[in-house]
């Protein structure tokens, strides 16, 4: 109900072979499936490996991260209070993004990932105004001290 679809994507595909004229004998492939709270690691890597075994193939996997969801709850709630508080604004909860270390936190807490976004994010110079900054910083201490105390 939190995550798009799971999706397959094809990142290399070699032959091995520089000629425009001669039949490959082989080929290898590499994909990366963002998959959902639906699946794991271990399905998909059984199901990707029962397709290229009829096929005759094989599969080395290597998988780095599992999906995972904290539901909507008291962490999510006390941050969106704290956003609302210093800006305003309803925060939207949302799973989309990229990956973190969130995955290997999430199983040992909830996990609720907020922070500052901009045009240059992952970009060469990246930088955020400094209002943002300490707009952030404010959420973040409500929060902190919210939790210390119980409310936000």
């Amino acid at each position: 109900d939190w995550f798009q679809p799971s999706n397959i994507e094809i990142t290399d595909l070699a032959v091995g072979n520089p000629a425009h004229n001669v039949i490959p004998a082989g080929a290898e492939a590499r994909i990366s499936i963002r998959f959902n709270d639906l699946h794991s690691g271990a399905s998909l890597t059984e199901l990707i490996t029962g397709v290229a075994q009829a096929l005759g193939g094989s599969v080395e996997a290597k998988i780095s991260g599992e999906a995972f969801l904290t539901p909507p709850g008291e962490l999510s709630g006390m941050i969106a209070d704290a956003i609302r508080a210093e800006t305003g604004l309803e925060a939207e909860l949302s799973t989309t993004g990229g990956t973190s270390d969130a995955r290997f936190l999430s199983r040992i807490c909830p996990v609720v990932e907020f922070g500052l976004c901009n045009a240059t994010m992952h970009k060469l110079d990246e930088a955020v105004a400094v209002e943002d900054l300490d707009t952030l910083a404010r959420i973040y201490r409500r929060v902190v001290l919210g939790a210390l105390v119980g409310t936000s």
